[in-house]
């Protein structure tokens, strides 16, 4: 894997956990209610997604756990289809999906230490 990757998924893991810091103790009524709270979670996802997308092809295909297309997609329906975002799906990404991509990234960027 090229070493800007590691920079990139740093960044997604960095935003990951921002985004679930904003989140914690938070309900679905909190978000549906908070506007500053579902735009500072869009942005987050929006930029997760372009590190994602700044990945290169080797650093994807060593790293195939990682829902790369998901990711990237999830940053082109915010940027460009903004309308139409389901805040369901914006709810559920960051409160069901993101933890466990916290946990893969953690684990990704922990092999890759020197020891």
């Amino acid at each position: 894997m090229q070493h800007d990757d590691n920079v990139y998924l740093a960044h997604m893991l960095d935003m990951a956990r921002k985004a679930q810091s904003l989140l914690h103790g938070k309900t679905r009524a909190d978000f549906d209610n908070s506007e500053v709270l579902r735009l500072a979670l869009l942005h987050l996802l929006q930029i997760i997604g372009e590190a994602a997308n700044q990945v290169s092809s080797q650093g994807r295909a060593a790293n195939p756990e990682l829902p790369w297309d998901e990711i990237v997609g999830m940053r082109h329906r915010v940027v460009h289809d903004y309308l139409g975002i389901d805040e369901e799906i914006v709810w559920r990404t960051v409160a069901e999906d993101l933890p466990a991509l916290i946990t893969v990234l953690e684990r990704i960027l922990d092999d890759e230490e020197p020891s």
